[in-house]
């Protein structure tokens, strides 16, 4: 198994919710779980993450009291294949979507580099942007 080099762990109020959240909404396969201490690590083309709902007080690592949202802050950018095919099968489980379907351009030096893009909230509030690369173009200087 490849892990990234960088993969965030997010704190959930309810472990069961949010795995099934992850695994049967969005899509996101389970690569090893703990099951007793409410943990799982997923992965979902590429793009992974754990989820915990601590089952020791003494083993939380939070800089301060958690409070829903937990994730504010923060979003994750999760690149995906066929961002289309997810987003109409989120609108047809009747999530809602924090941003809306779109297509944003991002200056990056002397280019624009395109994704078409979405963004939800997973059940502990944290902000899920998945998108699909829209490829590059140059700036145009007026």
């Amino acid at each position: 198994m490849n892990i990234n080099p960088l993969v965030p762990e997010l704190y959930v109020a309810d472990f069961d919710r949010s795995l099934a959240f992850y695994r049967d909404m969005l899509d996101f396969q389970i690569m090893y779980m703990r099951a007793e201490e409410r943990f799982a690590f997923l992965e979902r083309e590429g793009a992974q993450l754990m989820i915990e709902q601590s089952t020791d007080p003494a083993r939380i690592w939070a800089a301060a009291e958690l409070a829903h949202p937990y994730g504010r802050g923060i979003n994750l950018q999760i690149r995906v294949r066929n961002v289309d095919a997810l987003h109409q099968s989120l609108a047809a489980a009747s999530i809602s979507f924090f941003v809306a379907l779109e297509d944003k351009w991002y200056r990056r030096d002397e280019e624009l580099v395109g994704n078409r893009q979405f963004v939800i909230q997973d059940p502990d509030g944290y902000l899920l942007r998945f998108y699909g690369d829209l490829g590059a173009r140059p700036v145009m200087r007026a």
